[in-house]
């Protein structure tokens, strides 16, 4: 089964659906990596890049990821506003809320961010490569 949004569903029973993560989930977790962005946080954007509000618990399953490492990346997407949160009831019994995840703005501009990032932390290295050679 496929959503709206072309992303793989597989079907767990009646209501509940898990997004499986395709080949560009995969290259962008991969690419995410090659610009060392920690795993944690590259497998959660996969999960969230198409848009789709999906639970913590989803994102561990689809990402491999546990429960601690799923919190750490949302901290950082929480961090720079990139994700919204809300909490559902549970439907069947008692226990805390579900908290689904959501992106707040597109992948391109959260890629833009990341690219100033590594782009500033850059300069600073050079300059202080010339200023070693300066005082060498």
């Amino acid at each position: 089964m496929v959503d709206e949004s072309g992303l793989a569903l597989e079907t767990t029973d009646i209501t509940t659906e898990i997004p499986i993560m395709g080949s560009n989930e995969y290259e962008m977790i991969e690419l995410f990596r090659k610009i060392n962005v920690s795993r944690p946080i590259a497998l959660t954007l996969a999960c969230l890049a198409k848009g789709r509000e999906i639970s913590s618990q989803s994102i561990e399953m689809v990402s491999g990821l546990r429960q601690p490492e799923v919190s750490v990346a949302m901290r950082y997407l929480r961090e720079n506003n990139w994700v919204d949160i809300r909490e559902e009831k549970k439907s069947k019994g008692k226990g805390r809320p579900i908290k689904l995840y959501r992106l707040t703005v597109p992948m391109d501009c959260i890629v833009s961010k990341i690219e100033e990032e590594i782009i500033a932390e850059s300069k600073l290295v050079l300059r202080n490569i010339e200023r070693l050679k300066h005082i060498a």
